[in-house]
């Protein structure tokens, strides 16, 4: 009896620790469009929209770092994109970017 007790305990810790990992959320991809692209420095320019993350509610031109340096070789100037940005080691910066149409 005591052994099915202690089974039944750690099952529900296991099962409660499997449901207590907090579910990571999709962060919200921002329309933005190129403006300048700086390979040598990583970094890109960017005319966009809100982004409520950072609690900006009107759109800015604003420069981001890239997460890799491999982003910066599908866009040029005039391309439409959405775009994550973060903040890493307090630096804008964006870590995924799509080029859309």
């Amino acid at each position: 009896m005591k052994r099915l007790a202690l089974v039944l305990c750690a099952t529900a810790t296991l099962a409660a620790g499997m449901f207590a990992q907090p579910v990571m959320a999709q962060s919200e991809m921002i329309n933005g469009q190129v403006t300048k692209v700086d390979r040598p420095a990583g970094k890109i320019t960017l005319r966009h929209g809100p982004i409520k993350k950072f609690d900006m509610d009107e759109g800015h031109t604003m420069v981001f770092r890239v997460a890799d340096p491999t982003m910066l070789k599908q866009v040029k100037v005039g391309d439409k994109v959405k775009f994550e940005p973060d903040r890493v080691n307090g630096q804008f910066t964006v870590m995924r970017l799509e080029k859309t149409k």
